[in-house]
Order: C-alpha cells, then sequence, then structure tokens
C-alpha cells in the first residue's frame, strides 16, 4: 500500500479534524463514532467539538488534552531523536516508552529484537512533523462542549500519557466514563482483546 504523501506545510490541529470528518462523509457516513488514539485523540476532540452533529460517540485511549510535565520532557527527545534519521535510536526510545512494564519484562530477547526491527520499519515518514504539532495540542477549552457520549481508556502503566491526564479527560467531558485497562501506551498490542471489548461494549451501551 502506498504511504500518505507527507505534509509540506505545519500541522494544524483544527485541520486535521476537519479532514478527518471530511474522510468519513466522503466514504458515504453521515455520522459515525471517532476513536482517537495517542496524538489522535486531541484530533477527535476537536473533531468532535466543531462536527457534534456528525459523532455519535467518542472513544479516547492513552491520550491527553495538553501536555503536562511529563510530555514536555518525552516530546521533545522524541522530535529530536525523529528528525536525526537515526530510525533504530528512535525505535529503542519508543519501544522503551510505549510497552507497559508488564509486557516489556516478559519479552525474551529474541522477542525484543523482533519489537524493535518491527517498530523501526513502521515509523512514519511524517513523525517529525507530528512531534511538532504534539507540544502545541490545547483542547481544554474544547472538552466541556462535547455531546457525544465519551469513553476515556485509561492505560495505567502508560509512560507518555500519564493517568492523571486520562482522569482529566473524564472530569472535563460531560457523562464522560473512564475505564482502566493494565498496560503502557499500547493497549491494542499488549491487552488486544480486552482493549477492544471495552470499545465494543461501550458502543453496544449507546447504540452508536
Amino acid at each position: 500500500m502506498e504511504k500518505p504523501p507527507r505534509s509540506t506545510t505545519t500541522l494544524s490541529l483544527d485541520d486535521l479534524a476537519d479532514q478527518l470528518v471530511a474522510a468519513a462523509v466522503a466514504e458515504g457516513l453521515d455520522t459515525f463514532a471517532l476513536s482517537g488514539y495517542s496524538l489522535g485523540g486531541p484530533v477527535a476532540i476537536r473533531a468532535a467539538a466543531r462536527h457534534p452533529e456528525r459523532v455519535t460517540a467518542l472513544l479516547l485511549t492513552a491520550t491527553f488534552p495538553h501536555r503536562d510535565n511529563r510530555l514536555s520532557l518525552a516530546l521533545p527527545v522524541w522530535r529530536k531523536l525523529a528528525e536525526s534519521g537515526d530510525l533504530e535510536l528512535l525505535a529503542q526510545y519508543l519501544t522503551m516508552m510505549a510497552l507497559g512494564a508488564d509486557a516489556l519484562e516478559a519479552m525474551p530477547d529474541e522477542q525484543l529484537r523482533q519489537a524493535l526491527a518491527f517498530t523501526t520499519a513502521s515509523i512514519a515518514d511524517g513523525t517529525p512533523e507530528h512531534a511538532e504539532l504534539a507540544p502545541r495540542v490545547d483542547v481544554r477549552g474544547d472538552l466541556p462542549h462535547i455531546t457525544a457520549p465519551t469513553l476515556v481508556i485509561s492505560t495505567t502503566q502508560d509512560w507518555f500519557t500519564s493517568t492523571r491526564l486520562h482522569r482529566q479527560l473524564a472530569e472535563s467531558i460531560p457523562g464522560a466514563q473512564l475505564v482502566e485497562i493494565a498496560t503502557g501506551h499500547l493497549p491494542m498490542v499488549e491487552r488486544p482483546e480486552e482493549w477492544q471489548q471495552l470499545i465494543t461494549t461501550f458502543l453496544d451501551q449507546h447504540n452508536a
């Protein structure tokens, strides 16, 4: 499959949110549930705030409304490694930060090498642009205006996004539900069935 083109301009949260909604509408979906993971969370939040008539449910996993001190320390390292072109070193950093302690320490040496190789090969060309956008993200003003039923999935072993930020999302979005999963930043890798069940159960409850 051909890679999407790399952005030639500075990324804008509003533009990304509008592009996301436009892509769904172009596929014939008048209304739809949105799932936002990590940096995709603020994009989904902004989309739900700007297009409330379109979004039937909002699912937020391992994400954040703004950068806290932890992200202020972690994001510049991510950006500098991405800009350096040393993808193997970037993969080591991302693997260390993204996997929860349980999953990381359970890996034998060979599996860890395979995970590093996979991560190296899957790093997107646009990672420097993503890393530039992340520190500028602040959707706290959007949160009280979200009208869609919202599920916040808190990854309790996460070194990137803290449980404090997850709770802030749940407490600031009207009626939001908070659930926890004992993983790092990659619940879809560490506990995929449990993560999927949390989402499908919520969507079934809200007919979304």
